[in-house]
């Protein structure tokens, strides 16, 4: 990669910002290092963009759906070439280790190549009429122009996830990325354009959310927001689309729990929860926060966990070996610095890490421990609040029945798993789990393509990504009924009316 400086990409081409603004992006391994600088955005460039994609939408949403998601096979395949170079770079810019990052850029690949595929089910349904003489069907209509916002932790596969479907739909789109992975973002883009994806199809506006995002949300030429990141900030982009009668897709926090029952593989158990906790430093939104753990096997389990915690390597994700690489930002470190010590003070009792890590050339980065609370117990802020960071705590529990009511027990409600050969209590927690992902003998993270992924409760507002249902995102149903009887038929009035025959 030669290129430091990049702006917005509006229309088919890179831009300077109206403002004249410009920010860095930074190592969080090593803050001195810094990987580039990018346009720092305002109202102006947001309209600037929303409307190259209002006057590409006419021409686009026209182009056959197959020949739409050919151009997503096209990046599919130029990702796959260039995948341990972005590797490489995410792992600079967003901190997890190489091995993670590698498994990002491959996410995206496979919903690439997944979605290019969709553009040839883009199906409807044929539906039987009342009647005589007349025909019904629905199809799909994209739903316009679309701003999509998206957080730092998957800076290739979550952009991807939003972006794809949008372009199968028939959508032409705004993409405000996370300011701290501003270069995945313009490396992604970057690769629309090499495939020849229209002028205005895609458009990237970096920025604050402030002063960026927030524009995009209030657009008037913008139908649907589909935004992951914070609850606080959803709720906000919740209630403005809803008083613009906009369509607004949210997935945001979670509080995720691994059940253990007594007759769970405990080997497999602990890996899963060590693996659900701390890989991405915590920083997934289906990270393993809350351990459940039946009293008859706590003591053991607790005792190998803290064995395999005790041999995390923290570092730079870059360097073999490393399990733990840095958080993000100082903010978030201090974040989640500041829950442990809430943690200490509510009562929990931790057993191993609580503190930064900065010894052995690491006092440039952002590191934490990971950390493992015991004592944690329903009502502490801990147990109920998302803390973004390699954090996890111990519950105690004597039944499934209670294993289940403490993991319904929080305002989230995204991903569990419930390690157990009973069958019985298998099917308690699948069927009695408010949550929108369940496990069973698998860690809480892990998240595959070809299914839908979303959760209830505060965790979102209903809709799902990827997967097939992917697409209603960026869709309206429409119901075609044609009539061929030749003459005016009501429906209802006509089928009880002798004189209508």
């Amino acid at each position: 990669m030669s290129r430091t400086d990049f702006g917005n990409y509006i229309n088919g081409d890179w831009v300077d910002p109206s403002t004249g603004e410009t920010f860095e992006s930074r190592n969080p391994a090593d803050r001195t290092q810094v990987l580039g600088s990018f346009a720092k955005s305002g109202a102006a460039d947001v309209d600037r963009a929303v409307q190259a994609a209002v006057e590409a939408y006419p021409r686009w949403m026209s182009t056959p759906v197959p020949e739409r998601a050919d151009y997503l096979l096209r990046v599919a395949l130029l990702l796959e070439e260039r995948k341990e170079e972005l590797s490489r770079i995410m792992t600079q810019e967003m901190g997890k280790t190489l091995k993670e990052s590698r498994a990002d850029v491959q996410e995206g690949i496979d919903f690439a190549h997944y979605m290019a595929g969709e553009g040839r089910r883009f199906f409807g349904n044929s539906i039987p009429a009342e009647l005589p003489n007349k025909f019904y069907m629905t199809m799909r209509h994209p739903i316009g122009v679309v701003g999509l916002i998206t957080p730092w932790n998957f800076p290739i596969a979550i952009p991807l996830w939003k972006i794809a479907p949008a372009m199968v739909a028939g959508c032409t789109s705004v993409f405000k990325p996370a300011e701290d992975t501003p270069l995945c973002a313009a490396l992604l883009v970057d690769l629309f354009h090499e495939v020849g994806v229209p002028p205005g199809v895609v458009n990237l506006v970096n920025g604050m959310g402030e002063e960026a995002g927030a524009p995009l949300v209030d657009h008037p030429s913008v139908r649907a927001i589909s935004f992951t990141g914070s609850l606080d900030v959803g709720r906000m982009i919740n209630e403005k689309c809803a008083r613009s009668m906009k369509r607004c897709s949210l997935e945001l926090g979670s509080k995720n729990a691994l059940i253990i029952m007594p007759d769970a593989d405990l080997d497999l158990a602990v890996e899963s929860a060590a693996w659900g906790a701390f890989a991405t430093s915590g920083q997934r939104c289906t990270a393993t926060s809350r351990l459940i753990v039946h009293d008859d096997v706590r003591p053991a389990f607790t005792d190998r966990l803290l064995e395999r915690v005790s041999g995390m390597k923290v570092g730079n994700g870059l360097e073999p070996g490393i399990e733990l690489a840095p958080v993000i930002n100082e903010a978030q470190k201090n974040r989640v610095l500041e829950y442990i010590s809430v943690g200490q003070q509510e009562g929990a009792k931790i057993l191993h890490g609580g503190e930064e890590v900065t010894g052995d050339g690491l006092e440039n980065g952002y590191f934490v421990a990971p950390t493992v609370f015991d004592e944690m117990t329903a009502d502490m802020r801990i147990a109920r609040e998302e803390i973004f960071g390699p954090v996890t705590g111990i519950m105690r529990v004597e039944s499934v029945e209670e294993a289940v009511a403490i993991a319904n027990g929080t305002d989230y409600g995204l991903s569990c798993a419930i390690y157990t050969h009973d069958i019985t209590n298998v099917f308690k927690a699948v069927n009695q789990l408010e949550f929108g992902i369940v496990y069973v003998n698998a860690p809480t993270i892990g998240a595959e393509i070809q299914v839908p992924f979303g959760g209830m409760k505060n965790t979102g507002n209903g809709h799902r990504e990827a997967g097939p249902q992917s697409l209603d995102e960026f869709t309206e149903w429409k119901t075609v009924g044609i009539d061929f009887s030749g003459k005016l038929q009501r429906a209802q009035m006509d089928q009880d009316d002798p004189s209508a025959s």
